[in-house]
């Protein structure tokens, strides 16, 4: 979440008045994440979240994050449930940009985790994948393989001013994923972007995911490689064996992994490793001026890659194939 657009108070109200939520009391910018631009909002009938779509948030896209958002919880998932106008819309447009309210959920997101926190993220994720199983939309995934090294190229002559060495590594690295990219693993729904932040607890209990605006048709176990990306390393950002098995483990319980998903997990992560690495040094050369926002760094995630690279089968993640499959 950040803000890159602001909403004058006067245009805030008149788009509330469209809803059957009362009359806005309050309402303030989130200045966390770096996609779009989002407000909590405080009215008569309590407290909301006002998004407005910015930079890779296609506006044809807005009925699939909507629509899965509203599966998903009719499945039992705890998730932000878009909230109708009167006309029985959930798009609007506020401030020249397409927005949506959402219904506020409780809890807040773990600063530092432990397995506690992995094991309860790789449950509810096997759980995400089997509840959009029967979601009948499809929307391809713009930032897989394919779309990785357009990306690159972008930036590529100001990489090194970043990381030194980074315009090579990723050169590189291109080359490998584009060439060991697994093609033939189950697909399905995948929410691509399950952050720390974008997962809320109540104590220790994880108490719903939000942020669904990656979310589309992808290897379910690219899901999990991104997971193990954002959650199982350490602030000096070492890999942490017991959270990774935690989080495996915990998965497999609710979803079985497959042993070529298993085999596939290594390119998965250096793939996760490099998307992130990608968007994040286009985000830190690119921050709109104003924006309140602070971009994240991609060095963190160029560290990450230097790891996957160095791995050879899921055991080094922290688990042995026969645990998972048996």
């Amino acid at each position: 979440m950040a803000v890159y657009t602001d909403v004058a108070v006067e245009d805030l109200e008149v788009f509330i008045a469209g809803y059957d939520i009362g009359k806005l009391l309050s309402y303030k910018g989130i200045a966390e994440g770096v996609e779009n631009s989002n407000f909590l909002l405080h009215t008569e009938a309590g407290h909301f979240i006002l998004t407005l779509y910015e930079k890779r948030v296609a506006a044809a896209d807005l009925p699939f994050f909507i629509g899965l958002m509203e599966h998903l919880a009719a499945r039992g998932l705890n998730c932000p449930q878009p909230v109708k106008n009167r006309k029985g819309e959930a798009l609007g447009k506020v401030a020249g940009r397409p927005a949506a309210i959402v219904t506020f959920l409780e809890g807040m997101w773990m600063r530092r985790t432990d397995a506690r926190h992995c094991a309860a993220v790789g449950e509810a994720l096997a759980q995400l994948h089997l509840a959009g199983a029967d979601f009948p939309m499809t929307r391809a995934n713009a930032l897989s393989v394919e779309g990785w090294r357009p990306i690159y190229d972008a930036c590529a002559d100001r990489a090194d001013g970043v990381q030194h060495g980074l315009t090579e590594t990723v050169a590189q690295e291109l080359d490998f994923l584009e060439a060991k990219w697994p093609r033939n693993l189950p697909q399905g729904v995948i929410h691509a972007d399950l952050f720390p932040d974008n997962v809320f607890f109540l104590g220790d209990k994880l108490s719903g995911l939000i942020d669904f605006y990656f979310a589309c048709t992808d290897t379910l176990a690219y899901d999990v490689a991104i997971c193990l990306n954002a959650w199982c390393f350490e602030q000096d950002l070492s890999y942490n064996i017991t959270k990774g098995r935690a989080l495996l483990q915990s998965y497999r319980k609710v979803r079985a992994l497959s042993e070529a998903e298993l085999n596939a997990m290594p390119v998965l992560a250096r793939g996760a490793a490099t998307r992130f690495l990608l968007t994040r040094l286009v985000d830190w050369l690119n921050v709109p001026p104003g924006a309140l926002v602070k971009p994240k760094s991609p060095q963190e995630y160029f560290r990450k890659l230097r790891f996957h690279q160095q791995v050879k089968s899921i055991g080094d993640y922290g688990v042995e194939a026969r645990e998972l499959t048996a």
